[in-house]
């Protein structure tokens, strides 16, 4: 059992890796090899996901006794898939204003604070949705009560009308 898990985690360090590496070449590239970049890394962003989801599930399997140790390791690789995702948004943004100045002729500096602004308050939001999520699980983990699965209910429907 924690063979597989173990096995998902090493495809989920090479993957991240190899996003993390993309992501930061994206800037540098020409245009036409830009796209092609941002395309690769859109699959590579869904394959790290599914191997999340691979390795959840192999989580639910192992014993509650040790499980805890398994959970904590997955809040971090969710956490990193977080960040590479934040990391790759910067990155198309900065790739989507370069091809916009290019065809409308502007310097973009009249958008760097707009932009800025618009990227802390993005953060703040995933912050805030991350957090909802963490209290909906701990929710459901500890759902005693038909009122404490009324709140579950009404956390997750905000969460996900967000």
């Amino acid at each position: 059992m924690s063979s597989d898990f173990e096995g998902y985690e090493q495809d989920f360090a090479v993957l991240t890796a190899e996003i993390t590496n993309k992501i930061a070449r994206v800037p540098r590239l020409p245009p036409d090899e830009k796209k092609q970049m941002v395309a690769n890394v859109e699959k590579q962003l869904e394959e790290a996901k599914e191997l999340l989801e691979q390795m959840d599930l192999e989580v639910r399997e192992i014993p509650p006794q040790s499980r805890g140790l398994y959970s904590n390791r997955m809040r971090s690789y969710k956490q990193e898939m977080g960040k590479l995702e934040t990391d790759f948004k910067r990155s198309r943004i900065a790739y989507s204003d370069e091809v916009r100045n290019e065809l409308l002729g502007d310097d973009g500096n009249s958008s760097e604070n707009q932009r800025a602004h618009l990227l802390d308050n993005t953060e703040r939001l995933e912050r805030s949705s991350r957090r909802l999520e963490a209290g909906y699980q701990i929710a459901v983990e500890t759902g005693k009560n038909s009122e404490s699965e009324q709140i579950v209910l009404l956390m997750h429907s905000s969460l996900h009308n967000t």
